[in-house]
């Protein structure tokens, strides 16, 4: 496995980092890979996209919209 060192990031960069990783109950390298994978990963085919977008939502109820359009367009 490759390391990786990057030099020069802003103090408040770290911070932001270092309170991402808590928030995820990670270690700052933990955080920071996860990061890297995550920005590093094939794109989504649209297929693919479409069904990670219904995951997000699976169980979610959203209301008729039907109202608000004909409202938009009687203006």
């Amino acid at each position: 496995m490759a390391d990786v060192l990057v030099r020069g990031l802003a103090p408040d960069v770290v911070a932001r980092l270092k309170s991402r990783a808590r928030e995820n109950e990670r270690s700052l390298q933990a955080e920071l890979k996860a990061i890297l994978e995550y920005a590093a990963r094939p794109p989504l085919g649209i297929p693919e996209a479409i069904k990670r977008v219904r995951a997000m939502h699976r169980g979610r109820r959203f209301g008729d919209s039907t109202v608000l359009i004909r409202e938009d367009r009687d203006r």
